[in-house]
């Protein structure tokens, strides 16, 4: 067992990163760059020879989100379809008003042009986000094989708090016992199949995903969120395929009122585009779907002695909004830059972790809490609500400071 640094030095920090997801690389291609005397270990389940680039799940990158990878020099932008456009409405019944705007329906529409900006994300499959990450870390450490150690068929089965001498420290077991500074945690998972955290709650609702093809006459770029009755329907853009338009679809149901499983390609179809905003449709061919049960699961704490948790690990959202991992993305880039002005101060791992505990806070709270609260709010069937959340959509439009903010916390967070 090797000997851990003091803690008040972080010249030769040992960090242990668990999970090579989008997360979990993404942190240690910061570490790895930003702490050039830290030795880092990166350890996960899956073998390394296991081709990742083909998983075909759909993610929505923020633009910070996209900004980073490319400044890790891992970002596909071939593989990835620019978000030019949002458009959130409501479907009937809600309140038929001018107010609503020529179409009498409430929405909000937020373009990258009005922001001055040449995106508001992206979208492409995990397979494309985490190939070129894994790559870019794999020469990193090719480039440094003392310094940056990749553990790729090592299950970790379990992290051990220690105090040595006061220091602190982690023993991460992957079938030996080694002893860090600080373990990261970065394996998520799926809502279904996660240990319940310290804050937990079923939706009762479903998430039917898949792919759409889109009419000839969509325009590109555009990502649209419909709150129904039953929750809200997504379409994601996605690069086109053999000149057919594409999307991703996110379609939300209570799983008391869920029938989509008896429901044939056709008949799925006919329902969606009933559903949607007549700018997105009318949808021409649908994929299989796969179902997915949803819920919160979150931490209170990021930070747990010398464990921090990111990502999936640390709060698994509801994908209303689409957060879950330009949040997770956050979590670790925020961690680094803790790390590293600890570093160049040589100063107190101890109050480096606090201080990121801290500077998080508002940005994950806020992003949990207005997750949660839209998630529920499609369960409460209170006379009323459906003019209440077209007013509000409404007030979004009308109001160009506020959809402003609303812009800059899809593309960048609380800051």
């Amino acid at each position: 067992m090797s000997e851990i640094a003091d803690s008040s030095s972080l010249s030769a920090l040992r960090l242990a990163v668990v999970g090579a997801g989008p997360a979990g690389l993404g942190l240690a291609l910061l570490a790895a760059r930003h702490l050039p005397q830290a030795q880092i270990s990166l350890f996960d389940v899956r073998p390394l020879e296991r081709d990742v680039s083909g998983d075909p799940r759909t993610l929505a990158l923020s633009l910070g989100s996209v900004q980073l990878l490319q400044r890790l020099g891992a970002w596909n932008e071939a593989a990835a379809q620019a978000i030019l456009q949002v458009h959130v409405s409501q479907a009937p019944p809600t309140l038929n008003h001018p107010i609503f705007g020529a179409a009498g329906e409430p929405l909000v529409r937020i373009s990258a042009a009005e922001q001055g900006v040449d995106m508001l994300g992206a979208v492409l499959s995990y397979g494309q986000l985490v190939a070129p990450l894994q790559a870019a870390w794999q020469a990193a450490a090719a480039a440094e094989p003392q310094r940056l150690l990749s553990r790729f068929g090592a299950p970790v089965a379990g992290l051990k708090a220690l105090n040595l001498s006061a220091g602190g420290g982690v023993e991460v077991d992957a079938g030996i016992a080694e002893t860090f500074d600080l373990a990261v945690v970065a394996e998520g998972g799926v809502f279904a199949d996660q240990a319940r955290k310290s804050l937990a709650h079923d939706y009762k609702q479903n998430a039917w995903v898949g792919t759409v093809t889109l009419a000839e006459s969509s325009p590109p770029g555009v990502a649209y969120e419909r709150f129904t009755r039953n929750g809200p329907l997504a379409l994601l853009p996605l690069p086109p395929l053999e000149g057919r338009k594409r999307a991703a679809l996110v379609w939300c149901m209570p799983q008391a009122e869920d029938e989509i499983a008896s429901l044939s390609d056709a008949q799925r179809l006919a329902v969606i585009n009933s559903l949607l905003a007549t700018e997105a449709g009318p949808l021409q061919a649908i994929s299989p779907l796969k179902c997915f049960a949803l819920g919160l699961n979150a931490e209170r704490s990021l930070v747990e002695g010398r464990t921090v948790r990111i990502g999936n690990a640390a709060q698994t959202l509801h994908p209303v909004a689409g957060q879950g991992l330009n949040l997770g993305l956050r979590d670790a880039y925020a961690l680094v830059q803790a790390l590293r002005r600890c570093a160049d101060r040589n100063g107190d791992i101890d109050a480096g972790l606090r201080a990121v505990e801290w500077q998080r806070a508002p940005d994950r709270w806020s992003t949990i809490a207005s997750t949660d609260f839209l998630a529920r709010s499609f369960a409460w069937r209170w006379p009323g609500l459906p003019v209440v959340r077209g007013l509000g959509l409404a007030a979004l439009q009308a109001l160009p400071p506020l959809k402003r903010a609303l812009a800059r916390q899809m593309m960048f967070g609380s800051r």
